[in-house]
């Protein structure tokens, strides 16, 4: 009887598993679809003013706040770098991105920040839970501290990444023909949906699929993350037992592993913070698997990268390009200097103790980070 059932519910389960995969490929059609609309919108609105339109965020300080405060407020950095995708595709210059790519690191830390409330209750236990969540937090910050002063100065990951663009450049083909399959199953869809909005001006018209666009990465994204779960989570947590206590390099791998599969840095790094709380991972432990989410979570906006055509398409792809250069640079630069890998793990240390002993740290801290300080300074740059 019981066999009978299992081998009747077989069927059931694997086409289950089939449907699960075809909307994965649905979604993701609908994530590339979205950013080719944001740049079509963005360049349909603008014109030829899109630096214009964006000159409140060419300070890079001004641009870092706004990658910050919107990846915050979304809780999705795949979200927001996807969006700057679009918008560097339809002409927003590349120098003006980076500084909210950047911030787009340090916004995505708020929710492992948030999981730890849970352990609030037992001291030890949101000790450990709170240095957790925060070393990400504390690692994002400092990467910044370092690598923005020298975008100013020497505009080095604009530089590295144009010359990972630059065999494109040379050619002069900026569509990324040569391997784009994109173009044939998103621009008919994009086109389609600019007819009836040519009744409109073309900044209305370019607002309006700027905001279905920006509507769609978001649905996109949702149900891409929710489809990955159900389908890897089981994997993902058996990459991430095999991954602890087998060193720095092998945790780092199987955080970037581990956050493709589930297509979300947040919850790659949330995954760690119970662990961490009831004391089966120290801090250490995890912070290699942490560096290792920041540079998986690259994938999306590389992928959004590739739905983009036109003039701006090589310059869409070295934005995506600069997310990754970024994390793998900080990456190897923090961690591989045992002083600077060391300041994280001091800075998580020392702000759980605070928390332990005043809760209002806890939220005199997030306000700080992700409201007051990003807030004050747009305030002041606008």
């Amino acid at each position: 009887m019981n066999q009978a059932t299992t081998v009747a519910e077989q069927p059931v389960t694997n086409s289950s598993r089939l449907l699960r995969w075809i909307n994965l490929a649905f979604m993701l059609y609908l994530l590339l679809l979205a950013v080719s609309m944001v740049g079509s919108g963005f360049k349909l609105a603008t014109g030829e003013h899109a630096k214009t339109l964006f000159e409140f965020a060419s300070h890079p300080v001004a641009g870092l706040m706004i990658g910050l405060v919107a990846t915050a407020l979304i809780q999705s950095s795949s979200t927001v770098t996807s969006i700057i995708v679009g918008l560097v595709a339809g002409g927003l210059p590349v120098e003006t991105a980076i500084p909210m790519i950047m911030g787009a690191n340090i916004g995505t830390t708020v929710t492992n920040t948030l999981v730890s409330l849970g352990h609030v209750r037992c001291k030890d236990e949101f000790k450990r839970a709170f240095a957790g969540a925060t070393v990400h937090d504390f690692f994002n910050l400092l990467a910044v501290l370092i690598f923005l002063p020298m975008e100013m100065m020497f505009g080095l990951l604009e530089k590295v990444s144009h010359w990972l663009v630059s065999p494109m450049l040379a050619t002069g083909d900026m569509s990324i023909k040569s391997f784009n399959f994109v173009k044939p199953i998103t621009k008919p869809v994009v086109h389609a949906l600019k007819e009836p909005l040519s009744h409109f001006s073309d900044v209305v018209g370019g607002a309006v699929l700027i905001v279905l666009g920006i509507a769609i990465v978001f649905v996109a994204i949702t149900v891409m993350g929710k489809l990955m779960k159900s389908l890897m989570v089981g994997r993902a947590k058996d990459i991430l037992k095999n991954a602890i206590g087998r060193g720095p390099l092998h945790g780092i791998l199987s955080g970037s592993v581990v956050t493709v599969l589930v297509q979300s840095s947040s919850t790659t790094t949330s995954l760690m913070v119970p662990l961490v709380g009831t004391g089966v991972l120290k801090v250490r432990d995890i912070y290699p698997f942490t560096l290792g989410a920041n540079i998986g979570t690259c994938i999306t906006a590389l992928l959004a990268a590739t739905a983009v055509t036109g003039e701006f398409a090589a310059f869409a792809l070295q934005i995506a390009l600069v997310h990754l250069t970024f994390n793998i640079l900080a990456t190897l630069l923090i961690f591989g200097i045992p002083f600077l890998r060391e300041l994280p793990l001091k800075g998580a240390d020392i702000i759980s103790d605070l928390a332990i002993k005043n809760k209002g740290v806890v939220a005199a801290y997030l306000l700080a980070v992700f409201i007051v300080m990003p807030g004050s300074i747009l305030l002041l740059t606008v």
